[in-house]
């Protein structure tokens, strides 16, 4: 089992668990995901890695409660254990002096971007990072944002916090001030990624997207994660989970996306009906998990 050594509110419905997974911590690169499963009976979820320390054998996720399992996770507290996570997975991100790197994250896709943003700027790079968010509350790591990038702009749907506007109408703006921009990198919901693809990919600009929220299982056997690029067949898990946007078939994602979200919403209901049961039930399963594998050592 995995402990947690810590766990914060970042944001509205927005998590942060530090983890103790010293392997994990001693091979993580930038773009690189773990799975985890809460239970024995818990669904298998993709969570990319913020952080790592490995001194300290720790990996540091962030969760947005939106499905039964990111909301049943945000229930857990410091002390509270994960039964299984597997990583780090993935190929990490592509890390070159381009010259000049926008950064487009939405929200809870900052801490996905973070990892890059850093290592895009200690290669070199001028990075302009652009996050987007619904509202203030949603605003999340603005203070390490900046220091992972040599020009924020904040965006806010409606203008509580930052300029009002999706990250595309910054990217727009600086596109028509002559900026020229030789990389960016989109991370977040699939429209938004999808509309970053449109405004580049005219303009022939190298752009890469996430595209970790697809997955399932994490190992390309589940076949769940099957992206068209370029008309042929990629697994998210394996062969990502970062694409050159110019040849994701946005439509087909989209379809793919939406397929469960019927069956998701109902099981968010249900969970939501009988939260603190769920709770303890997964703390008494952990508990006599630890039991039981103290008694073995032993």
């Amino acid at each position: 089992m995995y402990k947690i050594v810590e766990a914060r509110s970042v944001g509205l419905n927005i998590k942060q668990f530090t983890i103790e997974a010293p392997r994990i911590a001693r091979k993580q690169r930038p773009g690189q995901f773990i799975i985890l499963r809460l239970h024995e009976k818990g669904e298998r979820i993709p969570l990319t890695i913020k952080c790592s320390d490995p001194e300290a054998g720790t990996v540091t996720i962030v969760v947005q409660g939106i499905g039964k399992t990111t909301s049943l996770l945000n229930c857990l507290e410091t002390g509270d254990s994960i039964l299984d996570i597997v990583g780090p997975l993935g190929k990490p991100s592509e890390i070159e002096h381009y010259g000049t790197a926008v950064i487009l994250a939405g929200s809870v896709g900052t801490a996905m971007a973070l990892p890059t943003s850093n290592a895009l700027k200690q290669a070199g790079n001028h990075v302009i990072f652009i996050e987007g968010a619904r509202n203030t509350e949603m605003v999340v790591f603005e203070d390490e944002v900046r220091q992972a990038s040599d020009e924020t702009y904040i965006m806010t749907d409606d203008g509580s916090y930052g300029e009002q506007g999706l990250v595309t109408k910054k990217l727009n703006e600086l596109i028509a001030a002559g900026r020229k921009i030789d990389f960016v990198l989109a991370v977040g919901p699939v429209p938004m990624m999808r509309a970053v693809a449109q405004v580049t990919a005219p303009l022939g600009i190298k752009t890469m997207v996430s595209l970790n929220s697809i997955m399932v299982d994490g190992t390309g056997m589940c076949g769940g994660c099957r992206v068209l690029l370029a008309g042929k067949n990629k697994f998210a898990c394996v062969d990502g989970p970062e694409f050159d946007a110019s040849k994701v078939d946005f439509k087909v994602l989209m379809q793919r996306n939406a397929m469960y979200r019927e069956k998701e919403c109902e099981s968010l209901k249900r969970f939501q009906e009988n939260k603190d049961e769920e709770v303890a039930e997964i703390r008494a399963e952990l508990a006599a998990q630890l039991t039981k594998e103290e008694t073995h050592i032993a």
